[in-house]
C-alpha cells in the first residue's frame, strides 16, 4: 500500500519554512505525500527532525508502508549495545510512519496504537533476550529458559499505546522451574536482566530512546525487587490485592520472555480479578480511586481548556476507561465475554450484554477516539509524555492546525465532549442522590441491634446500609403486615455473614429491595435461603432471570460447561452448588410471584435436579477413575425414584436414588489401585452420594435417600444389573413395584438406561390378580396410617385422601392394568380401566390432587410448617389462599376439609369394590 493512496486529510501548515526544509531533504515524493510531509513538519518540530533523520529511507517506506512496518518490527540480533542502536532506529521509523499515517487519515486509531504496541512488544522481547543471554554468558544463569516473563499492563496490554507512552511492565519468574538452593542466584540474575532490558529501552543516547519503562505496578514496589517470583506475586494478590490492581489486570498480557508461563500466571490470577458474584462494591472503590487521582494530580477542578489534562482531567480518557473497567469488574466474573482488554470493544460488549445502554456506549466510544486523537497531536509536537492541552495561544493555534480545525471550533468541541463524558461517568460513579428521607422507626429495639449483626460490623458495610436503610424501611412499612415483614427481615439480616457486596448491590439496583421485601414478608424459608446464599441475587439482574425456562437438556449442557471450566474436583463441587442455587432461587421467585404454576415449578425443580446429576455423574466417575480406573463393563446408571422419577419436586425435596451397574462379567477395575467389581461400584456410589450431600463452602447440593434400593438399607448401595433383574422379577414386594411406576433413569450409559426402562415396562405390564393388589394396598394404607398421622388440616401429603394416598391408588391402577405412564392422572385413568373408579370419581381425585399439590408446593416454598402453624404470617397465608383460590382462611380450611373427605371416601369405595 502506498501512503498516498490512503491519505484522506491533511494538517494545516503552522510553520511553513520548517515544512519546506523537510520536503527539500526528502527528495522524490509524490504530490500527496509531499503535501503531507510538508504539513507534518510544519506542525511538529519533533516530526520535522525525524523526517530529516530518515530522509533517505522515507521515499521507499511510503511507497510500500506494510513492508516498511514489517522491516522496522523485525527483531534485531546481537549483543545489548547493538540492539540498543537497532531498536532506536526501529522506534524512529515506526514513530514517523505512524504519525504520517495518523495525520493523513491513512490509519485508524487502532492501527496507530497497534503499530506502536507491536514495536513495544518486539523491543521488550529483543532486549530481554539479549539481557538474559548476557547473564548466561557470565555464568549467572543456566543455559535454558529461566521462566522469566514480562507482563504488558495498561495501554500496552490493551494494544492502545499512545504516541509518547511509557510502558507499564510487571516482571515475574516461575520459581518452580529451579531448585530451592538456586532460587536466590536465579532471582538476582533475572533482576539484572530486567534492569539491563529497561536500560536498553529507556536510556537516552545520541540515537534517542525506545520507550520509557515503568515497573511500579508490581506488588509493593517500594520494598520489592523489580522481579518477583510468581508464588510471591500470587500470595500478595490473594491477601493484599486491591480493586485498582484488579482493574489493572484486565488489560494485562504476556509480551516478552516465556509467554506460556505468563499466560499460566494470568489464568491462575483470574479468580482475583474476576469475582464469582456481581461486584457492585467495585463502583465505590473505583470512585475513590478517581478522587484520589484528582487530588494527587490536581485535576479535580472545573473544565477549563488551557492546561486541561486530556487523560486525568474531568471528562478525560481515564474517566471512560474507569467507566468501562468498573462495569467489567462488576459482571466479568459471571460473563467471560466481558473480559476484554481494549476499551472501545469492551464498551461495545457491555452494550451487547445490556450492562451499558447502546447509545451511551456509542457516545463514549466516539469521545474516547476523539480524546485519543487530540492526545496524540499534543504529544507529537515535541515527543513529550504529556496529556495537557496547550496553555498559550500559539500552542492552541498549532493544535488546531494539526487537527485541521478552526481554533474556536476545536475549543467548542473539546468543551462539549469533555462535559458530556464527565456527565455520563460522574452519574455512574457518584449519582446525584435526593436529600435522605427520614429513617422510619418501626421497632426501635430491633433496629438498634442491627448494628451488632455481622453484616454491619465493618465501617464500609455500615455506611452502605445507612444509605439503603430508609428505602428498605419504607418498603417494609408498605407491606400488608409491617411487623411480620420487619421481623422476617430481621431474621434475614441476622443470618447474613457479610454485607458490603449485598448492600452495594441493593444501592445500585433498588428494584431488588422490592424483591427482598416480597420474599421476607411471604416466605421465611426463601428469606433464610437468601441470607445464606445472597449471591443468587446476581442472577436477577444478570439478564436472563425472567426469560422462559430453558428445559432440562439446556440446563444439562450449561451445567456441564460450568463444571468443565472449574479448576479441580473440589472447585467442581462448589461450582455445581452455586449454579444450582441460582436456578433453585429463580424457580422459587417465579412461583412466589405467580409467574409459574405449582405444576410448572415442580417440573422445573425436577429438571434442575436431573440436570445437576447428569452433569455431576461423569465428573464423579472421572475423579474416581484416577485412582481406581474407569468403570468396568457398561458402567452404572442413576435411577430417580419417587418425586424425582415422576418429574415433580418441591423446593425442599430430597432425592430418592438407586444406582444400577453392569460389569459385564469383569472381576475388577483396571487402575493404579484396582478394586473388585462389587467394591468398585459400592465406593463409586458412595462417592456420588458424598458429591451430592456433603457440605462445601457453597453448602449442600441435595439430600439423598437410597432406601428404595433392593433390600433397603440392608442391601448394597449399588446393585448389579443381573441382581436387580432377578430381584424385581422374583423377590420384590408389591410396594416396590408400585414405586417402579414413578422410576426413571436420570443419568448413565444409553444401553443400560434402555435395558432398565425395558425391565420396568415388563414388570409393570405383568398380569396381576386385581383382588390381591387391592388387598395389599389396604394393608399398606393401614400401616402408613398407624405409622404417621397428618400434621393437621393443612398437611397436604400425609393422611387419608391426601397426596400420598391418591398416589398409591394411582400406582396400583397402573400395576393392575399395565397402563403406560408415571403421572397420577395416568394412574387414575388406569383405575377407571380396572373398574376401581368411574370417570367422575377419577376426575374428582385428579382435581383434588392438583389442589393439594398446590398447597404442598406453597408449604415447601415458604417454610416447612403448615399454614395453621401460627408462624406463616399474613403474607404467607395470602400465598396459600391464592393456591386454594379462596378469599379467607376459613373458606380455605372448609375447602380442604371437603377435599380430604371426598378423596378419602372415593379411595375407600374403590378398594371395597
Amino acid at each position: 500500500m502506498r501512503l498516498s493512496d490512503a491519505i484522506t486529510r491533511l494538517p494545516r501548515p503552522f510553520d511553513t519554512p520548517r515544512g519546506d526544509e523537510a520536503v527539500a531533504a526528502c527528495g522524490d515524493l509524490d504530490a500527496p505525500t509531499r503535501d503531507l510531509v510538508h504539513a507534518t513538519a510544519a506542525c511538529s518540530p519533533y516530526l520535522a527532525g525525524l523526517i530529516q533523520r530518515e530522509a533517505a529511507w522515507l521515499p521507499e517506506a511510503v511507497a510500500d508502508v506494510p513492508a516498511a512496518v514489517r522491516d522496522a518490527l523485525t527483531p534485531p540480533t546481537g549483543d545489548l549495545q547493538t540492539i540498543k542502536t537497532e531498536l532506536r532506529r526501529s522506534k524512529r521509523r515506526i514513530a514517523l510512519l505512524a504519525a504520517l499515517a495518523d495525520l493523513g487519515g491513512a490509519w485508524s486509531l487502532e492501527e496507530v496504537t497497534g503499530a506502536l504496541t507491536r514495536l513495544a512488544d518486539m523491543a521488550c522481547d529483543a532486549a530481554l533476550s539479549a539481557a538474559l543471554a548476557l547473564q548466561v554468558k557470565r555464568g549467572k544463569l543456566p543455559d535454558g529458559d529461566p521462566g522469566l516473563f514480562v507482563l504488558a499492563m495498561g495501554k500496552m496490554g490493551a494494544f492502545e499505546l499512545n504516541y509518547s507512552s511509557d510502558v507499564d511492565l510487571i516482571c515475574l519468574f516461575d520459581e518452580t522451574r529451579h531448585d530451592a538452593a538456586d532460587y536466590a542466584m536465579v532471582r538476582k540474575a533475572c533482576v539484572k536482566a530486567v534492569q539491563d532490558m529497561c536500560a536498553a529501552l529507556s536510556d537516552l543516547t545520541p540515537d534517542g530512546y525506545v520507550f520509557r519503562t515503568d515497573l511500579r505496578l508490581r506488588p509493593d514496589p517500594a520494598v520489592t525487587p523489580v522481579v518477583l517470583s510468581t508464588g510471591a506475586a500470587e500470595r500478595y494478590y490473594e491477601s493484599l490485592g486491591r480493586t485498582w490492581e484488579r482493574a489493572a489486570f484486565i488489560k494485562a498480557r504476556p509480551c516478552a520472555g516465556n509467554i506460556a508461563a505468563g499466560a499460566a500466571f494470568l489464568e491462575d490470577l483470574s479468580p482475583f480479578v474476576w469475582r464469582r458474584h456481581l461486584d457492585f462494591a467495585a463502583v465505590q472503590d473505583a470512585h475513590d480511586m478517581r478522587l484520589a487521582i484528582r487530588a494527587h494530580k490536581g485535576t479535580g477542578g472545573p473544565i477549563t481548556l488551557p492546561g486541561h489534562n486530556m487523560k486525568l482531567g474531568r471528562g478525560g480518557i481515564r474517566e471512560i476507561e474507569f467507566f468501562t473497567q468498573t462495569r467489567q469488574l462488576i459482571a466479568g466474573g459471571r460473563d467471560a465475554s466481558l473480559r476484554m482488554r481494549e476499551t472501545v470493544p469492551g464498551l461495545r460488549q457491555l452494550a451487547v450484554k445490556g450492562w451499558v445502554p447502546e447509545q451511551i456506549a456509542d457516545t463514549l466510544a466516539d469521545h474516547y477516539r476523539f480524546a485519543r486523537t487530540v492526545e496524540h497531536r499534543v504529544q507529537m509536537v515535541r515527543d513529550a509524555q504529556t496529556h495537557t492541552l496547550p496553555t498559550s495561544d500559539e500552542g492552541f493555534e498549532r493544535l488546531a492546525a494539526m487537527m485541521d480545525m478552526d481554533r474556536s471550533a476545536l475549543e467548542a468541541e473539546l468543551t462539549h465532549r469533555l462535559s458530556e463524558v464527565h456527565g455520563e461517568t460522574e452519574g455512574f460513579f457518584a449519582p446525584a442522590r435526593p436529600d435522605p428521607a427520614p429513617t422510619l422507626t418501626l421497632d426501635p429495639a430491633m433496629q438498634a441491634r442491627w448494628r451488632s449483626y455481622p453484616a454491619l460490623r465493618s465501617t464500609r458495610g455500615a455506611a452502605l446500609f445507612d444509605r439503603i436503610e430508609p428505602v428498605l424501611l419504607a418498603r417494609l412499612a408498605d407491606s400488608p403486615k409491617p411487623d411480620e415483614a420487619l421481623a422476617a427481615f430481621d431474621g434475614f439480616l441476622a443470618g447474613l455473614p457479610a454485607g458490603v457486596q449485598l448492600f452495594a448491590l441493593f444501592e445500585a439496583n433498588p428494584q431488588l429491595v422490592d424483591l427482598l421485601v416480597d420474599i421476607t414478608a411471604t416466605s421465611p424459608a426463601l428469606a433464610r435461603y437468601l441470607s445464606r446464599n445472597a449471591g443468587v441475587l446476581d442472577a436477577v439482574i444478570g439478564g436472563s432471570f425472567f426469560e422462559p425456562w430453558p428445559g432440562q437438556d439446556a440446563l444439562s449442557v450449561d451445567a456441564a460447561a460450568k463444571l468443565a471450566a472449574a479448576a479441580d474436583y473440589e472447585a467442581k463441587l462448589d461450582t455445581i452448588r452455586a449454579w444450582a442455587k441460582e436456578w433453585h432461587f429463580r424457580i422459587g421467585v417465579h412461583h412466589l410471584r405467580q409467574l409459574t404454576t405449582a405444576r410448572e415449578a415442580g417440573a422445573q425443580y425436577s429438571d434442575l435436579a436431573r440436570a445437576a446429576l447428569r452433569a455431576l455423574w461423569p465428573e464423579v466417575q472421572t475423579h474416581f477413575a484416577r485412582r481406581h480406573g474407569p468403570p468396568p463393563g457398561r458402567g452404572a446408571a442413576i435411577i430417580g425414584m419417587g418425586s424425582l422419577g415422576a418429574g415433580q419436586l418441591t423446593a425442599q425435596s430430597d432425592l430418592d436414588l438407586i444406582v444400577i451397574y453392569d460389569a459385564e462379567g469383569r472381576d475388577q477395575s483396571d487402575g493404579p489401585r484396582p478394586l473388585n467389581t462389587r467394591a468398585y461400584y459400592a465406593k463409586l456410589t458412595q462417592a456420588l452420594i458424598t458429591a451430592v450431600t456433603t457440605q462445601t463452602a457453597q453448602g449442600r447440593l441435595y439430600e439423598a435417600d437410597m432406601r428404595l434400593r433392593p433390600s433397603g438399607n440392608q442391601g448394597p448401595v449399588a446393585t448389579s444389573w443381573a441382581a436387580y433383574q432377578t430381584y424385581q422379577e422374583n423377590e420384590a414386594w408389591l410396594w416396590e413395584h408400585l414405586a417402579l411406576v414413578r422410576a426413571s433413569c436420570v443419568a448413565g450409559p444409553d444401553s443400560l438406561v434402555r435395558d432398565i426402562h425395558g425391565l420396568r415396562a415388563r414388570i409393570l405390564s405383568t398380569p396381576r390378580e386385581g383382588a390381591d393388589v387391592v388387598t395389599q394396598l389396604r394393608y399398606m394404607r393401614d400401616r402408613i396410617a398407624s405409622a404417621k398421622a397428618p400434621d393437621g388440616l393443612w398437611d397436604a401429603k400425609i393422611g387419608a385422601g391426601r397426596l400420598q394416598d391418591i398416589e398409591l391408588l394411582a400406582q396400583a391402577g397402573i400395576v393392575m392394568t399395565g397402563h403406560d405412564g408415571s403421572q397420577v392422572r395416568d394412574g387414575l385413568l388406569a383405575c377407571v380401566a380396572a373398574g376401581l373408579l368411574d370417570d367422575a370419581g377419577a376426575q374428582s381425585l385428579a382435581d383434588i390432587y392438583e389442589m393439594l399439590w398446590r398447597v404442598q408446593m406453597v408449604t415447601r416454598l415458604i417454610g416447612s410448617a403448615p399454614a395453621d402453624d401460627g408462624r406463616v404470617g399474613e403474607g404467607g397465608m395470602a400465598v396459600f389462599l391464592r393456591a386454594l383460590e379462596q378469599s379467607s382462611a376459613q373458606d380455605a380450611e372448609a375447602a380442604l376439609h371437603r377435599a380430604h373427605t371426598t378423596s378419602a371416601a372415593l379411595i375407600a369405595a374403590a378398594l371395597d369394590r
